[in-house]
């Protein structure tokens, strides 16, 4: 069955940087575009990036931009998030999430989700 596990999460200052991974396993990763989606505490699930297959076209949350970058290693069926100069509004629960197909689409087609990576930015 589809298994998306997050690691990487943890506590870091403010300006500070942290790079989530998926570790992902039934299914043929390469196929499926993949989407980093948060939650802060009280808030609603908020879309952060998402990549197409190849990793040739990303998608950033415009407010997010300049600071995350999503990458994925298809050999290893793995999926990043780079995350620079952290703030406190950082704060969140991280989840890799595949979508239903190759595409990238708004909204994104959520399919199945990963059980989230706590990242708090604090000083």
């Amino acid at each position: 069955q589809v298994q998306l596990v997050e690691s990487g999460g943890g506590l870091v200052q403010p300006g500070g940087s942290l790079t989530l991974s998926c570790a992902t396993s039934g299914f043929t990763f390469y196929d499926y575009a993949m989407a980093w989606v948060r939650q802060a505490p009280g808030k609603g699930r908020e879309w952060v990036a998402d990549t197409t297959t190849t990793g040739g076209t990303t998608r950033y949350a415009p407010s997010l931009r300049g600071r995350f970058t999503i990458s994925r290693d298809n050999d290893k069926k793995m999926l990043y998030l780079q995350m620079d100069n952290l703030r406190p509004e950082d704060t969140a629960v991280y989840y890799c999430v595949k979508l239903e197909g190759p595409a990238i689409t708004s909204p994104p087609p959520y399919d199945r989700w990963g059980p989230g990576t706590q990242v708090t930015v604090s000083s």
